[in-house]
């Protein structure tokens, strides 16, 4: 009996030519296709654009999820983002780009969540899910084991809450939705369901929010992102200048949590409601009211002395509180360097070292001079660099 090997006939050594005519009409197909799938997204673009241009609704929705993401990222939270499959991938890509801009951000897959992941989640924290049917199994399990009280986003083709499968048992008040429909879906244009046009529509929402929420909370996101990213071409062509600036290191002044009095036996504030607004804040920094400030290192000295803790709060020692009429202006884009070189060529002067001195808060303006931002000086010269 032969062997199966004897019957088939040898292959050639190289491949038969090809026929260039079918070369030429492939290689015209494959352009036509390219040029369907550009046109088909740049389409959808266009029409979320008209969308978010004239739909107060959209507006008011995205306003909303780029307050709620800001204040759960200077609150210290994290945006946590979630979802299955292509949509799940763009999900990745949108946590990319947030922590690019140092906006604290992790992906959570909604299968491994339920397998233990869901340890991740915090009380403080926000929820983004992606999905376009807004109906995805794996994520409405998921959804149904987050606390209640965390903000949940979505970015869905549904146009409503109301028809959405995602909100039915969460709070409508921390309900959020993106609406991302298209104007004709993929099977219509390419004859098959595969997420092209909608992941496009996805991701161009991830990056606007992630831009908008940067802007908000950096005084420059450009001298940010270039922080955070060493690498590359993109670090290859920033300038050292750019990578530490006084708006890095600036603390917002908007983010500083303003000191409450905590106990339901005192009428007035204390040492004690200071430490804790401080423990609890994720800029040190504690305001007592819009115009004054205490810096992070005046907070470590109250904490010292056990003494303090019933102390109240008008009767701290001077210069504990600093008024903003005390606060020293530095531009947000000098440099580190340049503002350190200006500090110790004006405390050569007796003036200088009298308002330039210890426990000095620099006040980082912006473009539009206005206070952003705040410094404690000790952060800008070295200790040795104050003298006796």
């Amino acid at each position: 009996m032969p062997l199966v090997c004897d019957s088939i006939p040898p292959l050639p050594m190289t491949p038969p030519d090809a026929d260039d005519k079918s070369d030429v009409a492939a290689d015209k197909a494959a352009l036509s296709t390219a040029l369907q799938v550009i046109a088909a997204e740049r389409d959808a673009l266009t029409y979320l654009g008209q969308l978010y241009e004239a739909n107060q609704a959209a507006q008011d929705a995205f306003t909303r999820a780029v307050n709620t993401i800001s204040k759960t990222i200077s609150r210290g939270g994290k945006l946590i983002v979630s979802g299955v499959g292509k949509s799940g991938k763009i999900g990745e890509k949108v946590v990319a780009t947030m922590n690019s801009f140092g906006l604290r951000s992790a992906f959570l897959h909604p299968t491994e969540a339920l397998h233990g992941d869901l340890g991740m989640v915090a009380e403080n924290d926000a929820i983004l899910v992606l999905t376009y049917s807004g109906r995805t199994s794996e994520l409405l399990s998921l959804i149904s084991h987050l606390p209640s009280a965390l903000p949940l986003i979505a970015i869905t083709s549904h146009t409503s809450p109301s028809t959405c499968p995602l909100f039915s048992s969460r709070p409508s008040a921390l309900s959020i939705l993106l609406p991302a429909p298209i104007p004709i879906s993929e099977y219509d244009v390419f004859g098959l369901p595969a997420p092209t046009i909608s992941t496009t529509i996805a991701l161009a929402l991830g990056d606007s929010l992630a831009l908008a929420i940067a802007r908000r909370l950096h005084t420059s996101p450009a001298d940010v992102f270039h922080a955070y990213h060493p690498g590359g071409a993109i670090g290859a062509n920033s300038t050292p200048q750019g990578l530490r600036r006084m708006a890095d290191m600036a603390t917002l002044v908007d983010t500083v949590a303003v000191a409450q009095v905590r106990s339901p036996t005192n009428t007035s504030l204390t040492c004690l409601d200071i430490l804790l607004t401080a423990a609890f804040s994720r800029s040190d920094w504690v305001r007592l009211s819009s115009n004054s400030i205490i810096a992070p290192r005046q907070i470590q000295k109250l904490g010292l002395d056990p003494g303090n803790l019933d102390r109240a709060a008008h009767l701290l020692d001077e210069g504990v509180v600093v008024e903003k009429t005390d606060w020293i202006s530095i531009p947000a884009t000098s440099t580190v360097a340049e503002a350190r070189e200006w500090i110790l060529e004006m405390r050569k002067g007796e003036r200088g070292r009298t308002f330039l001195k210890r426990g000095t808060v620099l006040g980082i303006v912006d473009a539009e001079r206005v206070v952003s931002g705040v410094v404690e000086i000790e952060d800008v010269i070295e200790e040795e660099e104050f003298g006796p």
